[in-house]
């Protein structure tokens, strides 16, 4: 894997040797600390010539500057200082760690004019730099002479220090924070991984790993499963010689007496689709068809390691949707946990038909104050939303506004989709108490309705990130095919609502 960078914090000082990177307000102006970095005035001189005008995530360097001993000078557009807030310094470490190059020894002066970026700004401008830095290379056997990042993909780390006012307050909010990007690279390595190397069982043992954050893992196997009745989410992985797993995670920072909340994933480790098979274009992408379960293990990841002051679940159901002589055939009915029976016209429409199982497994067992499942679960909410935001559904209007204040703050942003009576008579059935598809519209809402019957009464949310875990645009922040969705969106729900 690439080398990760490593970070720490400073008072500020004129660095003697290396990369140094300083931050433009519009206009190009240069904080105090910063001209003191380029005392022969460089970078003032480049700016016209560079066009740079200090456009938010701009840039413009000199190399070898005069008057200093250091390699190279950076400038990194701020835009407006009165604009900046906590994901526009996250972007501007992602603009740093996009110009880092092959540079090992790093510095970052971290003032504006008429600003000095306190603690948990630097924080945000150190978690960009980590996330953005993130490469999964870790199959790559032969070094690339033209990748301008060879050198540290096998070679040292890059060192970042971050000159700024308060180092001290630095330091303690980076914890915070580089606990969540931890979880979200964890997302990424594993919707990046193959599904030869990760299947069910490989991908509980992952869960496992969690125990030595203190969060408690309990995982199921097909025998637990069929004792409690999970014959929705056992029908789609009965087509895998590789089994199922359900994998519990419990992590107990709140009051002993406070119900958890509790988050469900989807986690096909591959989708050929079974006997509705998909076609063979574009097929190698269902590796990521587990990228809710992914996102799940990431957050819970993300609360233990920062120690949140909550008591949170994720429950995962891990399954291979294969097609060979046992596979489950259009056609089939099968009974859910719940008791209700499911005819299953489409074996493609198959992580719904896990999610029923796993929804009334954490509702029944574990009463939380809300569910929040997330799945790679529809193609048409990419027809609706396109691959910038995920697909909002929910039975809870309050739980609903948390979560769309939550992606704005986090700008892993969601839009709310309509459930309705008119929707659910789609997938009445007339062989079994409802069938796993509709008709040809509304794809995306019909699979949320589908979902709805197996949630009582409780709040819940269904997240479709069909676009947006995988495969989604690059940005800022990450340029990785699995994109680790949902983790910071989440990690932000329980940090402004539900800690004690």
């Amino acid at each position: 894997m690439t080398s990760r960078p490593t970070i720490s914090f400073a008072k500020f000082a004129a660095p003697k040797k290396g990369s140094v990177f300083v931050f433009a307000a519009d206009g190009g102006g240069l904080g105090e600390a910063a001209k003191a970095s380029d005392p022969a005035g460089a970078l003032t001189r480049a700016f016209p010539v560079a066009d740079f005008s200090g456009k938010l995530a701009s840039s413009a360097e000199v190399l070898a500057p005069e008057g200093t001993s250091v390699d190279r000078l950076v400038a990194i557009g701020a835009g407006k200082v009165s604009s900046l807030d906590d994901n526009a310094w996250l972007k501007l470490g992602g603009a740093v760690a996009a110009s880092l190059r092959k540079a090992t020894e790093v510095a970052v002066i971290l003032d504006l004019p008429e600003l000095q970026p306190d603690g948990r700004q630097a924080a945000s401008l150190a978690a960009g730099i980590l996330l953005r830095s993130y490469s999964f290379d870790k199959y790559k056997t032969r070094k690339d002479k033209e990748d301008g990042q060879s050198d540290r993909k096998t070679g040292k780390p890059a060192r970042v220090t971050i000159h700024c006012a308060d180092p001290a307050a630095a330091k303690k909010a980076f914890a915070g924070e580089e606990a969540v990007v931890d979880g979200v690279l964890l997302a990424r390595d594993l919707v990046n991984e193959p599904a030869n190397a990760l299947g069910p069982v490989e991908f509980a043992e992952r869960v496992k790993a969690l125990e030595t954050l203190g969060v408690e893992v309990e995982i199921l196997t097909e025998k637990e499963m069929k004792k409690l009745g999970m014959g929705s989410l056992l029908g789609v992985a009965q087509g895998s010689p590789r089994g199922a797993r359900l994998a519990v995670m419990r992590w107990n920072g709140g009051k002993a007496k406070d119900a958890p909340v509790a988050f469900i994933g989807k986690g096909v480790t591959f989708d050929t689709g079974g006997n509705s098979m998909k076609p063979a274009s574009g097929m190698e992408d269902m590796k990521g068809d587990m990228g809710g379960a992914a996102a799940v293990t990431g957050l819970i990841h993300a609360l233990a390691a920062r120690k949140a002051k909550a008591n949170a679940i994720g429950v995962i159901g891990l399954v291979e949707n294969a097609v060979d002589g046992h596979a489950q055939r259009p056609g089939d009915i099968v009974t859910s946990m719940s008791g209700q029976t499911i005819e299953v016209l489409n074996t493609d429409a198959e992580g719904r038909l896990v999610l029923a199982d796993v929804l009334w497994y954490a509702n029944d067992r574990f009463k939380p104050k809300f569910m929040i499942n997330l799945a790679t679960l529809t193609g048409a909410i990419m027809v609706a939303l396109g691959q910038h935001y995920a697909g909002l559904f929910s039975n809870n209007d309050e739980l609903a506004g948390r979560l769309f204040g939550a992606g704005q703050a986090s700008q892993e942003r969601l839009w709310r989709m309509p459930l309705g009576p008119e929707y659910d008579k789609l997938i009445d059935s007339k062989n079994a108490d409802m069938k796993n598809i509709g008709g040809r519209y509304g794809g995306a809402i019909v699979a949320a309705q589908f979902l709805q019957r197996f949630v009582k009464d409780t709040p819940w949310a269904h997240l479709d990130i069909a676009g947006t875990a995988m495969g989604a645009p690059s940005s800022e922040v990450n340029q990785s095919w699995g994109s680790g969705f949902g983790v910071r969106l989440l990690d932000r729900l329980v940090r402004d609502h539900y800690e004690g």
